[in-house]
């Protein structure tokens, strides 16, 4: 009986095995290890080049983040500051009291209340031009000092916007940014020069009229001694007001 069932089985198997098509029979037993390693081959470059666009992409963005950042603008200005500083330095100089910086205000002063004294002009000419010329020295100084209050005033600002422009130069994440602070720091400098000319000019201003009027009391002195000394006119007292 048991070798009855054995032989059974055996045929069902072998009943089965040549209902299968040849061609699944052939797939299922064949392996090909030249195709198998040429399918390897094949995805590995597939793979490889994927990596190489994704390398090339990550590039890209790499490179346009620093574009970007080479393009981004420096958050911070002190032009308006320094425009104020030096708007305040040059109305001082504007308001120049009594001989301003002008060339044909000069001259008409120096052809009047600074010329030559001569034996036409009456006592009196000579003494108001006397007492123009010192007003115009003591106004001289008066402006050196403003002009050289407001450049000292203009230090404490100085010192902070060059601070911080130098913060900003080191942090800057561009090369626009770096060349901003740069620019800045520039300007920084041309209005701190800006200050020292307008410094030394309202002091040479201040020591010029004080020179010319030592000059021109020195010559007035020779014409009032002349004067004096005159034997055919003589000495004649005068009432004079000198100083207010």
């Amino acid at each position: 009986m048991r070798h009855l069932t054995k032989l059974l089985a055996a045929g069902l198997i072998a009943a089965a095995i040549i209902q299968v098509p040849r061609e699944a029979l052939a797939q299922w037993i064949v392996f090909d290890p030249n195709n198998y390693a040429q399918n390897v081959l094949t995805a590995a470059r597939e793979l490889q080049q994927i990596n190489n666009q994704i390398t090339s992409l990550q590039n890209q963005a790499q490179m346009l983040v620093n574009q970007a950042k080479n393009l981004a603008s420096l958050p911070y200005s002190s032009l308006q500051q320094l425009e104020q500083s030096i708007q305040r330095t040059q109305q001082l100089l504007s308001q120049a009291q009594r001989i301003a910086y002008d060339v044909q205000q000069i001259d008409r002063a120096f052809s009047s209340t600074y010329a030559p004294a001569s034996s036409s002009q009456p006592a009196q000419a000579l003494i108001a031009n006397a007492q123009t010329r010192w007003q115009n020295a003591v106004a001289g100084l008066q402006d050196a000092m403003r002009v050289q209050a407001t450049v000292v005033g203009n230090l404490d600002t100085n010192r902070t916007q060059m601070s911080a422009l130098v913060s900003m130069s080191q942090g800057a994440s561009g090369a626009l940014q770096a060349s901003q602070a740069g620019n800045q720091l520039l300007a920084l400098q041309n209005q701190q020069l800006a200050d020292l000319t307008a410094a030394i000019a309202a002091q040479g201003r201040a020591q010029t009229l004080e020179q010319a009027e030592r000059a021109a009391a020195q010559d007035q002195g020779r014409e009032q001694l002349r004067r004096f000394l005159n034997p055919g006119q003589g000495y004649q007292s005068t009432t004079v007001q000198m100083f207010h």
